[in-house]
């Protein structure tokens, strides 16, 4: 048995679920790994989120936040922050991504997806004191995994410097249009496979999973990346019901002003995105994530059209025509 085992069934015992019933809920993207825990007819979730490459403690205070705030993230049972181990509540396994798989009522979930972002929104007290922001150095570093992983991939040599500083240039531009628009909480990975339809009240009915990558940053961002899913096509009538949804709840905001965030967030979410897909498959033996990719060109080609975009787009159009926006191979 390996040192962090040990630890793991110490974690377990000290919590009272030593002699629980044990198996694997879910894997990701990243080195956590979740496994839910059966006592009789209690049930519980484990996060094993291995340190140094993870960190539990902004788990910890945005799910708390969530909480304080009356949304529906997994409530922390118990917590070893040295070593990576939270017991989670178990939210169950009513995903959104299962109920619309299932036939669910599409337009009922995303607008209950929606009203939680505004409500959120509207908050003045959204972003719990220690959250990092989302700083240009950031954004850039994501939208470089195209250049840095994809780019390489499909062309055969790496991009040249010139090629790739002139990029970064034309994203520093852009972020002060990104931030046109207020700052607020970003859970960042707000989509339907993160997304839980409970049997609860109100907007609590909205569960919230994998948040730990929160910053504080515009508005926009959480938006987008749930009517702009890197992983399911979404009716464009759909899509605009919910932004004239969402901007009703939010009538202080400009309406060009968010639709220019918009396009340049979304853009850099699908470069990043594409970039990040084709790591998992380069690095790290996951090619199952590359069936998405050309649905990302897609939207990243939409965003693109956003006359603010145009200096991004023509690079793109020198450096990586259309022809060569292809599927890596694994």
């Amino acid at each position: 048995m390996s040192q962090r085992d040990q630890l793991l069934r110490q974690f377990l015992h000290d919590h009272g679920w030593g002699t629980a019933e044990r198996g694997v809920l879910a894997g990701d993207a990243s080195f956590r790994r979740y496994d839910r825990l059966r006592r009789g007819t209690d049930a519980a979730v484990l996060m094993d989120a291995p340190p140094p490459q993870e960190d539990v403690r902004p788990f910890i205070r945005i799910g708390e936040q969530l909480c304080a705030l009356g949304y529906s993230a997994p409530r922390i049972l118990g917590k070893d922050v040295e070593h990576g181990f939270l017991l989670l509540e178990d939210l169950g396994d009513s995903t959104y991504a299962r109920n619309l798989a299932a036939g669910g009522d599409e337009g009922a979930l995303y607008a209950l997806a929606m009203d939680v972002l505004a409500d959120l929104h509207n908050r003045a007290d959204a972003v719990p004191a220690g959250t990092p922001d989302y700083d240009d150095e950031r954004l850039l570093t994501e939208a470089c995994l195209l250049t840095d992983w994809y780019m390489p991939a499909v062309l055969g040599h790496a991009t040249a410097d010139s090629a790739r500083e002139e990029y970064r240039r034309l994203w520093r531009d852009l972020f002060p249009v990104a931030r046109s628009v207020p700052q607020t909480l970003v859970l960042r990975d707000f989509h339907v496979d993160n997304l839980m339809l409970l049997d609860r009240p109100g907007l609590a009915a909205c569960g919230l999973l994998d948040f730990q990558d929160a910053v504080a940053g515009p508005l926009t961002y959480d938006p987008m990346s749930l009517l702009e899913d890197a992983r399911r096509d979404i009716d464009p009538g759909l899509i605009g019901r919910m932004k004239d949804r969402y901007l009703d709840k939010l009538p202080h905001l400009d309406r060009d002003a968010f639709a220019a965030s918009w396009a340049v967030l979304a853009a850099q979410r699908h470069a990043k995105v594409i970039g990040i897909f084709t790591r998992l498959c380069k690095r790290d033996g996951k090619p199952g994530y590359l069936v998405h990719i050309p649905r990302v060109w897609r939207l990243l080609e939409q965003a693109l059209a956003h006359p603010a975009l145009g200096a991004v787009k023509a690079w793109l159009d020198t450096h990586i025509p259309p022809e060569q926006r292809t599927v890596p191979h694994p």
